[in-house]
């Protein structure tokens, strides 16, 4: 057994980690939940407003990755690796980047119309920021609930899919259609953001079942 494993049974385990990842997921939620709200907005006044919402939620979660590295710094045992820690905070982190980038792309771009796409991959973007927070309140206990953790990263891996199939027919469908370059450019950058940002939220579902097998 290695020594680190060995003093874990009896050093008592820093529990501050699991209050920050529940902050942070929530935050997640609120950042995907305004992008699916500006996906179904069509007026540019309020895709400023809502933009500037998630610039809030944006530097709330800054600040939350910020006060989960200082912990990271002084904490002698956490409750798992401090790799993964560290893992999950970043792609967080880079999902709600990546939410903020996608809004403030649609307010300066300027596209004319927001297409069906959007919204679907937007749905599923909530739909796997929701999953996240469930599996994140579960991860207080993974003695009790690793069964339920994994379903849920099933369903995340699921959701992802899902995502993948609307992003290439979206983008078939868009390059078979769209005539105007300009447009074109506008709405492709949108879209492959928005492909971006579900895929990273499979990585915050990865590390989660990395936490887990590492425990069992």
């Amino acid at each position: 057994m290695k020594a680190d494993s060995f003093l874990k049974f009896f050093v008592p385990k820093e529990h501050a980690f699991a209050d920050l990842f529940e902050e942070n997921s929530k935050n997640l939620l609120m950042a995907a939940t305004l992008l699916q709200k500006m996906m179904l907005n069509s007026e540019a006044e309020e895709f400023e407003r809502i933009y500037k919402e998630i610039k809030e939620v944006e530097h709330k979660g800054d600040d939350i990755t910020k006060r989960t590295y200082v912990q990271l710094n002084k904490s002698f045992i956490t409750s798992f690796d401090r790799e993964d820690i560290h893992q999950l905070t970043a792609h967080i982190d880079d999902t709600v980047d990546l939410i903020d980038g996608i809004g403030r792309r649609i307010v300066l771009y300027k596209p004319k119309k927001l297409i069906p796409v959007f919204v679907n991959i937007s749905m599923l973007i909530l739909e796997a920021a929701k999953d996240i927070e469930r599996a994140i309140i579960l991860l207080k206990n993974p003695e009790t609930n690793k069964v339920k953790i994994m379903e849920v990263c099933g369903r995340i891996k699921n959701t992802e899919h899902k995502a993948d199939d609307i992003y290439y027919s979206g983008a078939s469908e868009l390059f078979s259609h769209e005539s105007d370059t300009k447009e074109l450019i506008k709405i492709s950058k949108i879209l492959e953001n928005l492909e971006k940002c579900i895929n990273e939220e499979e990585k915050i579902s990865n590390t989660i079942k990395t936490i887990i097998i590492k425990i069992f």
